[in-house]
C-alpha cells in the first residue's frame, strides 16, 4: 500500500524534523522541502512554524509560500499547520503591540493570553473537541503539548454564510478560552505540536493522513 505523500514546508523554521519523522511514523511519506511542485502536488502539506508571528510571515513571503498555501486550499488539497502555522492563517496577528497580516484563511486576531497566568503556555492541557470532529476522533480526553504566548481568543465566522460543513472549532484554556484547532474543508491548524504530544499525537496525525 502506497503511503500518502506530504510535504513539510521549508522556509527556515528550526526544529521541523521531529514533524517530518513523526508524520513517517504516523503512516506518511514525508519530506521537509521547499520545491513548488512538490508543495503543489503532495497528497498533504504541513506548514510548521516556530517564533514570532511577524517573523515566520516574513520567512514564508520570502519564498512566496502564501501563494502556494492559498493555491492548494483553493484547489481543495489538504494543508495542516501547526503552532505558529496555524497562528499565520488568521487575519492578523499583535505581538508586543505590534501588528502583522497573517494570511486571513480565516477571521480572527492572535494576541497575547493573559498576563496572570504563566506564560509561555508551555507543557500538556487538555482540549474540548466538537461531536463532529474528524480530527480528534477516537482520541477522547487526552492531553496535548503546548509552547506559545500568543493565541486567538474568539471566533468570529460568519455564521450566516451557507456551508455544506461548518468548520469544527476545538478550544483549551489557559488563563482565558483560546482556539486549539480548526478544521475547515482541506484546512487544518492546530495551535499545540502533535508531533510532541505521545500517543494522542501520533493518533490525531493518523487521523489527518487518513483524509489525504
Amino acid at each position: 500500500m502506497t503511503r500518502p505523500s506530504v510535504a513539510v514546508l521549508d522556509y527556515g523554521s528550526g526544529n521541523v524534523h521531529s514533524a517530518v519523522r513523526a508524520l513517517n511514523r504516523a503512516g506518511a511519506a514525508a519530506q521537509l522541502t521547499r520545491d513548488t511542485q512538490t508543495l503543489l502536488n503532495a497528497d498533504g502539506l504541513v506548514v510548521p512554524g516556530v517564533g514570532a508571528f511577524s517573523a515566520v510571515m516574513e520567512a514564508l513571503k520570502a519564498i512566496d509560500a502564501p501563494r502556494w498555501i492559498g493555491r492548494r486550499v483553493a484547489g481543495s488539497r489538504p494543508v495542516l499547520g501547526i503552532c505558529v502555522g496555524h497562528q499565520i492563517l488568521f487575519e492578523r496577528g499583535v505581538e508586543h503591540g505590534v501588528a502583522a497580516e497573517g494570511m486571513g484563511e480565516w477571521p480572527g486576531e492572535v494576541t497575547a493570553l493573559p498576563r496572570d497566568v504563566v506564560v509561555p503556555h508551555m507543557g500538556w492541557n487538555t482540549v474540548d473537541a466538537p461531536a463532529q470532529s474528524a480530527l480528534f476522533e477516537g482520541i477522547g480526553q487526552e492531553r496535548f503539548y503546548f509552547v506559545h504566548s500568543y493565541a486567538v481568543q474568539t471566533w468570529d465566522f460568519d455564521q450566516t454564510l451557507e456551508v455544506m460543513r461548518p468548520p469544527a472549532i476545538t478550544w483549551s484554556h489557559h488563563g482565558a478560552d483560546f482556539i486549539a484547532a480548526v478544521e475547515n474543508g482541506p484546512l487544518t491548524a492546530t495551535q499545540f505540536h502533535p508531533e510532541k504530544s505521545g500517543d494522542a499525537g501520533m493518533q490525531l496525525l493518523q487521523n489527518w493522513i487518513g483524509t489525504l
